[in-house]
């Protein structure tokens, strides 16, 4: 049994719960980051095992600062939480939409993993797994045949997964030897993410076990990479 402690972002429900549910099952302690109460008790009591609930807002630094405090120890942490405003290209897309998606897609993830590095330097085997997206791919949405054209494609969230997948590298190369920083793109699978994703029924517990395998990483596991949820390493 794995006796690590592991913290997931917006584990209330789709792919992070779903991550914190394997986590769980493979006998770790895991606190459920929600900032909706009722709802993060409900997938704590789902999930059973030593599930914990911990109220946390991403967007919100007492919230953040509060939370910390309450996880003095550390070994995983999974920068879950993330939101589409709107699925409009640059062109069309309004200042206020980036601001709203970069808010929680890279501020968040910033201000959460400073938090609560004072706990992750005291574990033996730090890990940071950041869900990133595939169509943050830069080298993915270029040249003749892009896998993920511009047309329709939500800028602001494109972009702020881009940015996530710097933030990323960035992470690793500071913390250097023992951590191992990552990020994940899990597929699209069915979530309230947006209209296409609802209509998926792509499972999102198969996104999950590129996250949890990315979380349980051994000593001469990558780090400062992008993979995607099988495993395979992504372009930047």
């Amino acid at each position: 049994m794995n006796t690590s402690t592991a913290l997931v972002t917006g584990a209330n429900k789709g792919i992070g719960k779903e991550i914190a549910r394997q986590l769980a099952d493979a006998g770790l302690t895991v606190y459920l980051g929600s900032s909706d109460t009722e709802r993060g008790q409900r997938a704590v009591d789902e999930i059973g095992g030593d599930a914990r609930l911990l109220i946390l807002d991403v967007t919100d630094d007492q919230s953040i600062a509060k939370a910390a405090h309450q996880v003095p120890d550390l070994d995983i942490l999974v920068n879950n939480a993330g939101i589409m405003v709107d699925g409009s290209s640059a062109v069309d897309a309004d200042v206020d939409s980036f601001r709203r998606t970069y808010e929680t897609n890279v501020f968040g993830v910033i201000a959460v993993t400073n938090a609560f590095l004072p706990a992750l330097r005291r574990s033996a085997k730090p890990r940071i797994v950041n869900v990133s997206s595939g169509t943050g791919s830069l080298t993915r949405s270029t040249g003749p045949d892009p896998q993920f054209p511009p047309t329709g494609s939500g800028a602001a969230y494109r972009s702020s997964k881009t940015a996530l997948n710097a933030v990323t590298l960035f992470y690793a190369q500071s913390l250097g030897a023992g951590f191992k920083v990552n990020a994940l793109a899990p597929g699209l699978r069915s979530t309230d993410l947006n209209a296409r994703a609802a209509a998926s029924d792509a499972d999102p517990a198969e996104g999950a076990a590129g996250a949890v395998r990315l979380a349980l990483l051994a000593d001469d596991g990558p780090t400062g990479e992008f993979h995607d949820w099988d495993g395979n390493p992504l372009p930047w």
